[in-house]
């Protein structure tokens, strides 16, 4: 069974998931977060492929990024780096999030083969038409048995949340609302309104909440509106500031309270 899946077949309330860019802060950083993460018992992990044109991601994120590359990190870089880290007792889902230029210039079957080689469970690809996906991704990503995972946002209807709910596994990506990444004191009446509706919509896959969760009450929000919060840029930003893995989780429990 996928990872993902058997994650949220075994809890299906009050998962973290956290996202850092691979190459920041510094190249051979990969693995050494990834272990500490899975040490702090995080439930899964998103790792950023690196862009020079990001269209979702803010000031932190795209600063990492900005510095990852510099650092010459690369999709088949990532992959070499990734690749043995099951031998070495990483058992947590993976999921890589970038954006489609690497990955069609890898070629679809070649990343989807390489992602099932080197034990990564799932993708998320946020400029990934739904048309193209249907068509061209997700045929190949099923063969390898790489979870597509789909965002929706406040704008998102409700046609196209339940077609994105019937046509995908996994789970599903609820972005808090429809801006860049970034840290929020709180979630407004709007957002709250939005997880309201999407918790009334009797989905089949779970959901979790990312963009903008960086203390206790935006974690906790987040919790109570879906199985879990995916946390990037408050953790992207005390990686940049104390370089060591360990520090920063401790730093950013410390800011959670979880």
């Amino acid at each position: 069974m996928n990872r993902i899946n058997k994650l949220f077949q075994e809890k299906n309330q009050g998962l973290i998931s956290l996202y850092f860019c691979a190459g920041h802060p510094t190249l051979e950083s990969t693995v050494d977060i990834i272990k500490a993460i899975q040490r702090k018992g995080i439930d899964f992990i998103e790792i950023g492929i690196p862009f020079s044109d990001p269209m979702a991601d803010g000031p932190v994120i795209q600063n990492a990024a900005t510095k990852a590359l510099r650092n010459c990190m690369s999709l088949r870089k990532l992959f070499d780096q990734l690749d043995g880290i099951r031998d070495e007792g990483i058992t947590l889902p993976l999921i890589l999030m970038g954006y489609m230029n690497p990955i069609y210039q890898y070629g679809y079957e070649a990343f989807f083969k390489r992602c099932l080689n080197v034990g990564v469970d799932g993708v998320i690809i946020p400029d990934l038409p739904f048309r193209d996906y249907i068509e061209q991704v997700k045929p190949i990503a099923d063969k390898y048995d790489i979870r597509v995972i789909m965002l929706i946002t406040p704008e998102t209807s409700d046609e196209r949340i339940h077609f994105i709910d019937k046509n995908t596994d996994g789970f599903i990506y609820m972005v808090s609302s429809a801006a860049i990444t970034g840290v929020q004191k709180e979630f407004n009446a709007a957002k709250q309104a939005y997880f309201n509706k999407v918790n009334q919509m009797n989905l089949q896959h779970p959901r979790m909440i990312g963009f903008g969760i960086s203390n206790k009450q935006t974690l906790e929000s987040a919790q109570a509106n879906a199985a879990g919060a995916i946390i990037g840029s408050k953790f992207v930003a005390l990686l940049d500031e104390l370089k060591d893995p360990d520090a920063a989780l401790d730093e950013l429990q410390d800011a959670l309270a979880y």
